[in-house]
């Protein structure tokens, strides 16, 4: 056997490979970390030396590019006297968002390099064991180890052995009321919590359910339980999701004013944008696109509250949160000046702690409230009006660069008939998973949305036809082995694929009817297939 054939040298390049993007999520959560916290680079920089280290050694030359990329904006910092600019947020937030993108999903170009989004396993303490084993079943399909436990001995030592990514306890493990005392117990001392979700059977009443919030609970779920649900909020109270700033625009006619706050924020790793004209405050508000405004009181030009009705006249900016900053005292004033757009005052001069906790608290609310506004309720994609101005949004960057653009639709084949059979809520359940099923499967560059009912679109940038149809056909083979718990018998289901490529000329419209003209082909070829558009 020679070399390049050595099964166990495979393996071992394939454990090299995984030892250096497991480091490299570790500098995806101290980043993480210091978006909600003050800024301090020590952190960040030991953990991307080790990243540069284990690459360099393992001969992963991605993710050493990346990491030497980051050192060397960590090394500008220290070189301005510690101090962060925007421009510098905004590179190393380009970089952790490429340095995402090598392990959390499929590679640039769909590279075969998948880590699940937990790498540490999920502990079950159900008592029904029959009901957990089904469970970690399910919960494999979707990439995610789980370890069933049903009495506390196993648990306890299991603990002592290592920590999970979560655990789901139920209320009544070992006895009633019991669950609660042990999740209680093994919270304390540890210095940051374990992601805990508690199950009962029952739906319990408000003091139950507020002992589960005291012993540490971050989601109760009742009745029964799936796979799907289950790893949709685990995965969000465990998955690094946030890696993008804050950005703020201000608007202060003092130049001096604007670079202190400015200083301040960027300190915080805030991406700041600056204006000392607040008659170009709308051409700014369109090309930066803010999470919050900073706006001064008294401007010669146009004051603060004159500024903020004119920002509040455009729907796009109805919800962005305008934040006065001004030495004005008068709390009358103050509160007139609120009711005239804004939706916090700060008088000068603020310490610095105060104005940068108030702009996390009110930019990180308000992109929860626009999520939710360009989201569907029932499985957190894109809704239909989102994912065609993305689409559109996409399509213009494409053409701008040259670059591959495909658009894909997605229906899961005889879902009528699971609403009949097996009730509406199984169908919701199907829905959902195979939403998660995307998310993990593709790309975080690539964009899921649910176009309406069982229909999904899917909008893959720098991806052509053929290469998108091979993605797509393996994630619908593995969906088709998902099964569902449900009676007469366990429920499985597949879906047709319909996908179209951007070419020259054409618009957006033209692109989803070839691919809507696709989907009906694999439909009506069988189903359960995918079709790439044919002229």
């Amino acid at each position: 056997m020679t070399e390049q054939e050595d099964p166990n040298r495979d393996r071992l390049k394939h454990h090299f490979a995984q030892r250096v993007i497991h480091q490299a999520r570790q500098v995806l959560e101290v980043w993480q970390r210091l978006q909600q916290s003050e800024w301090s680079d020590a952190e960040l920089a030991e953990a991307n030396l080790r990243l540069l280290r284990y690459a360099e050694r393992f001969e992963q030359a991605e993710h050493a590019q990346l990491a030497q990329g980051i050192a060397n904006c960590l090394e500008a910092s220290t070189a301005n006297r510690g101090r962060l600019t925007s421009s510098l947020i905004t590179e190393l937030n380009q970089l952790m968002q490429r340095l995402s993108r090598t392990g959390l999903r499929h590679g640039d170009q769909f590279e075969q390099t998948f880590l699940p989004p937990l790498r540490k396993p999920v502990y079950l303490a159900l008592q029904d064991r029959e009901r957990a084993g089904r469970l970690a079943q399910q919960m494999e399909f979707f990439g995610l180890i789980a370890q069933p436990f049903d009495n506390t001995n196993a648990f306890r030592a299991a603990m002592l052995e290592r920590h999970p990514a979560a655990i789901l306890m139920e209320i009544d493990f070992a006895g009633t009321g019991l669950g609660l005392q042990l999740a209680a117990e093994i919270q304390q001392g540890l210095e940051q919590k374990l992601p805990l979700l508690f199950f009962s059977h029952e739906d319990t009443d408000t003091p139950t359910r507020l002992a589960a919030v005291r012993a540490g609970g971050q989601e109760l779920f009742t009745g029964s339980l799936d796979a799907s649900s289950l790893l949709e909020r685990i995965e969000v109270l465990t998955h690094v999701a946030q890696y993008e700033p804050y950005r703020v625009l201000i608007i202060d006619d003092s130049r001096a004013q604007a670079t202190h706050t400015e200083r301040v924020l960027n300190s915080a790793g805030i991406v700041t944008h600056t204006l000392v004209d607040p008659i170009q405050a709308m051409a700014a508000l369109a090309e930066f696109q803010p999470d919050l405004i900073i706006l001064d009181m008294y401007m010669p030009e146009c004051n603060g509250t004159e500024l903020a009705k004119v920002i509040r006249h455009n729907d796009r900016y109805v919800s962005v949160p305008i934040i006065y900053l001004s030495a004005e005292d008068d709390l009358d004033k103050q509160l007139d000046a609120m009711s005239e757009g804004g939706d916090d005052f700060l008088t000068k001069p603020i310490k610095p702690r105060h104005l940068i906790a108030t702009v996390r608290n009110r930019a990180g609310r308000a992109r929860n409230l626009k999520a939710r506004m360009v989201r569907d309720s029932l499985t957190g994609l894109y809704n239909h009006t989102h994912i065609l101005q993305l689409l559109e949004d996409t399509s213009f960057r494409a053409r701008r660069e040259s670059q591959p653009l495909t658009f894909a639709m997605l229906d899961i084949d005889h879902f009528k008939k699971v609403n009949d059979t097996y009730g509406h809520p199984m169908g919701d359940r199907v829905i959902k998973s195979l939403a998660l099923f995307l998310k993990q499967r593709l790309r975080k560059t690539d964009h899921i949305g649910r176009y309406g009912g069982e229909e999904f679109a899917v909008v893959l940038p720098d991806t052509d036809a053929s290469t998108a149809r091979k993605v797509l056909d393996e994630i619908r083979r593995r969906f088709a082995e998902i099964h569902y718990p449900a009676q007469p018998k366990d429920l499985s289901c597949t879906f047709s694929c319909g996908i179209a490529q951007l070419h020259e000329g054409m618009d957006i419209n033209t692109l989803s009817k070839q691919a809507d003209e696709a989907l009906y082909v694999a439909k009506h070829g069988g189903r359960n297939r995918v079709e790439i558009f044919a002229d």
